[in-house]
């Protein structure tokens, strides 16, 4: 006999499929399930697997072998130790889903984005200590209302049992949009953005610690916050993000 709970939750899920009718997350055809992407979709959206660069996240053409890294990787070594990522940023598909989270309130993207991140961080999550979401300066936050980033690691933090510190990081400095920058700018733009909160210092102490961001793009902001959390003696940073650019690796 089903329990009553689980039967109750069944005929909720039911209901709920016949009073909003499950659609795809991007161009919103009819699909099977909630919080999920028709076949068109799914195939355009860029998911970025393996082979990749084992220290950028930079997917290969070609399988180099295990621990590979980009020349990108070499020529300009990231102050963070890995980074992951669900897809291309270059995708129409992700793309358009990063923004309709980030710039248009839509705040129900942050569970499926944030469970497909789990899966593409998995394996820095198994080693991770603590996450640590990407903070908006307070200014952003009071006409944005409220932070992509700390939502997506909420989900994450969840999927993947790793604890959630909001607020290890502050953003004393309101820089200026990135869009439009060279990396050189982004990363003069970011100097300074960062600080520790005090009070959290014995909470990065020594731990692996994962960054969490929306789109990584030349990697300026995640540079900046990683390079203050190694200053607080943490043991190691990596970086997850939804969608990051693909330059060649």
């Amino acid at each position: 006999m089903t329990p009553l709970p689980a039967l109750l939750r069944s005929m909720g899920a039911r209901l709920l499929d016949i009073v909003y009718p499950p659609v795809c997350l991007v161009c919103r055809e009819a699909v099977a399930t909630h919080d999920s992407l028709c076949p068109a979709c799914w195939g355009a959206m860029g998911f970025i697997e393996r082979p990749y660069c084992e220290r950028l996240g930079l997917p290969f053409d070609r399988d180099l072998g295990a621990g590979a890294v980009s020349l990108a990787a070499g020529a300009d070594p990231p102050v963070f130790a890995r980074a992951r990522a669900v897809a291309r940023y270059d995708s129409d598909k992700a793309r358009s889903l990063a923004h309709r989270l980030k710039y248009y309130d839509r705040m129900e993207l942050a569970e499926p984005l944030g469970r497909w991140m789990a899966r593409a961080g998995a394996e820095l999550l198994t080693e991770a200590d603590l996450l640590v979401p990407i903070p908006l300066h307070r200014l952003r936050l009071v006409s944005r209302r409220f932070n992509q980033s700390a939502a997506l690691a909420r989900v994450v933090s969840r999927e993947s049992a790793v604890p959630l510190e909001t607020m290890v990081l502050e953003r004393v400095k309101p820089t200026p949009p990135q869009v439009g920058l060279s990396r050189t700018q982004r990363a003069a733009n970011m100097q300074g953005a960062f600080r520790l909160n005090a009070e959290k210092a014995a909470a990065v102490h020594g731990r692996n610690i994962v960054l969490v961001d929306d789109v990584l793009t030349t990697g300026a902001t995640v540079n900046a916050a990683a390079r203050v959390l190694l200053r607080a003696r943490a043991a190691r940073v990596d970086v997850l993000v939804f969608a990051r650019v693909v330059e060649a690796a």
